[in-house]
């Protein structure tokens, strides 16, 4: 673990590997944090989990000086940022559902935004129910047939159907689809129409429910949902206009440059002038370094609300008995690789920001390494509560990382599996599997007439050298392969692929005027009738390798009636 300090991370020039370095900043050596000592008997501790709606992972002021999130950066600088933290499925309803039930997707069974039900699934907060909290759901739900009724678990709820709207009256086609002009809140099971700025509002009912409305003696759960920084983002009034002389960067690999696409799958490169492309992102033709200025003002209103949080907690000595987690149900590209939006495997799709604040619990300005999924949460959040993991869970707790118990150096971080199911509304993403061991990443790709990728993320965080084909790093990528498959298995040990139901064409238009498909691979380009034509085919392996260096077919395989065929099968000419 390293200490953080506010816009600069850490000491002596020592930089996580997942880190970019521009974000980065030296100071000199600190005496290391030490890891909490052992607790004497307490009362249960409370949670305020706060679960943001497509921010990347470094969308935060101390790691962004150009950014104002002064309440956020105050977590950070009195508790743990984890730059490690990562989502088992880069999506709305996918990754809630697996932050809920602590299942991955191909168990949990929502694997899209449309209609996936939620029969059969117990959401976490159930257990704590039963150990004595009082627990509330106010926000974002966004799944389970799009409904917003309370669900099993919570002692208040506040949701709304969808993605929900940024106003109440603000002509967003969710506010239609809900049926009238102004957003309807479920409160508890009554319709209540939206009053105002809905991170806000939210926040309001949070704050409600924490002043008024739990049972004070008995330990709670907060899980507090905001739809900000979603498309389209819209911030408040009072911060319409804090970033209007901000010249936001965007990253490198956006630029359409041989380069920058050397060893991509041509699905990345085709899907530049598309809806989740750089070039013609949701069908407009506005800049990103524009759309930031709406993304990042969003941002101000949900520090506002941590801000007013961690005052009442300050306020009402809870501090020190609650644990403020603040994070992001998955990451989102801004231009990485020429792409827009999240569901792919590359880092700033799969990161989320993550930080936690307990004083005298979780070490004080921190950066600690050790990789968290959200698959963990749900064991984690149990386990710090003192109650048993359900057999179904199939995460770990990251509870003694967090502490500072285990060192980051020491913590077993199982592999990283990562699934994305193809979705006919957003065809220009392909399904997409990968897994990360160490510091290697593999993806693979379904359905799709192209190329895996495989990265060394200790050397190439920005995942611009596909490695797939290096023959250093054949057994790697043979052993990665196996790993996944055997990992993507369901609780049945089978290897299913699920698909919602067709209803339209999706979103498939592009600029007339914009860039066009990329050319296959120039080693794909070959003459007809060679003898190595199923070697393609046939598993990767050493020997396999071995032969193509010599310039040998691995397996001969002539075409039907030549010469060669013939005597194969005894015809004589």
């Amino acid at each position: 673990m390293k200490r953080l300090r506010l816009y600069g991370l850490l000491a002596a020039g020592m930089v996580l590997a997942t880190c970019p370095a521009t974000l980065l900043s030296a100071r000199p050596a600190q005496k290391a944090a030490s890891p909490a000592k052992a607790e004497p008997a307490r009362k249960p501790r409370n949670v305020v989990f706060i679960l943001l709606d497509d921010l990347r992972y470094d969308g935060m002021g101390f790691l962004q000086p150009e950014l104002r999130t002064p309440n956020i950066d105050r977590l950070a600088r009195g508790g743990t940022y984890f730059p490690n933290t990562v989502v088992t499925s880069s999506l709305c309803s996918p990754s809630r559902a697996t932050i809920l039930t602590g299942e991955t997707a191909r168990n949990h069974g929502i694997v899209d935004n449309a209609n996936s039900s939620e029969a059969g699934l117990t959401f976490f907060p159930s257990y704590l129910q039963k150990a004595g909290y009082q627990t509330a759901f106010i926000g974002k739900w966004h799944m389970g047939n799009d409904v917003d009724t309370p669900r099993p678990g919570f002692n208040k709820w506040v949701s709304f159907r969808g993605q929900g709207s940024y106003y109440p009256a603000s002509g967003d086609p969710d506010a239609a689809v809900q049926g009238g002009e102004t957003t309807m809140w479920n409160v508890d099971g009554k319709k209540v129409a939206q009053q105002g700025y809905i991170t806000d509002e939210l926040t309001d009912y949070a704050m409600n429910w924490l002043e008024k409305e739990r049972d004070k003696s008995k330990p709670f759960f907060l899980y507090l949902s905001h739809k900000a920084v979603h498309s389209d983002p819209l911030p408040p009034p009072r911060y319409r206009h804090l970033y209007d002389r901000t010249d936001f960067k965007i990253p490198a690999s956006a630029a359409n440059t041989p380069e920058n696409y050397k060893g991509k799958p041509m699905w990345v490169y085709n899907q530049r002038n598309t809806w989740h492309g750089i070039d013609f992102f949701f069908n407009t033709d506005m800049k990103m370094t524009e759309y930031l200025r709406y993304y990042y003002g969003a941002l101000a209103a949900v520090d506002d609300s941590v801000g007013r949080i961690a005052d009442y907690l300050k306020a009402n000595g809870l501090e020190k008995d609650t644990l403020v987690v603040f994070t992001a149900d998955n990451g989102f590209q801004i231009g990485d690789h020429g792409l827009i939006d999240k569901r792919t495997a590359y880092q700033a799709s799969v990161r989320v920001p993550m930080v936690m604040y307990e004083p005298g619990t979780v070490p004080a300005g921190v950066v600690n390494s050790g990789r968290i999924r959200n698959l963990d949460y749900a064991p984690t959040f149990l386990d710090l509560a003192g109650v048993e993991k359900p057999a179904q869970f199939e995460g770990v707790s990251a509870w003694p990382l967090i502490t500072g118990k285990v060192a980051d150096k020491d913590w077993k971080a199982p592999d990283f599996t990562y699934e994305y199911y193809w979705e006919w509304a957003y065809p220009m993403t392909p399904g997409t599997f990968a897994i990360q061991r160490d510091n290697l990443k593999y993806i693979q790709y379904y359905g799709v007439y192209d190329t895996d990728e495989l990265y060394d993320l200790a050397r190439d965080p920005d995942e611009m050298h596909n490695l797939i084909d290096d023959p250093a790093y054949l057994q790697a990528k043979v052993d990665l392969r196996k790993a996944l498959y055997q990992q993507l298995a369901n609780r049945d040990g089978r290897h299913a692929i699920p698909y919602g139901e067709r209803n339209a064409i999706g979103s498939v238009r592009r600029n007339r005027a914009g860039t066009g498909a990329a050319p296959f691979p120039d080693s794909w380009l070959v003459e007809p009738n060679r003898v190595d034509r199923k070697d393609n085919v046939l598993p990767d392996s050493i020997a396999k390798q071995r032969a193509h260096d010599e310039g040998k077919a691995f397996v001969r395989f002539p075409v039907l009636g030549s010469p060669e065929a013939n005597a194969n099968a005894g015809i004589k000419d």
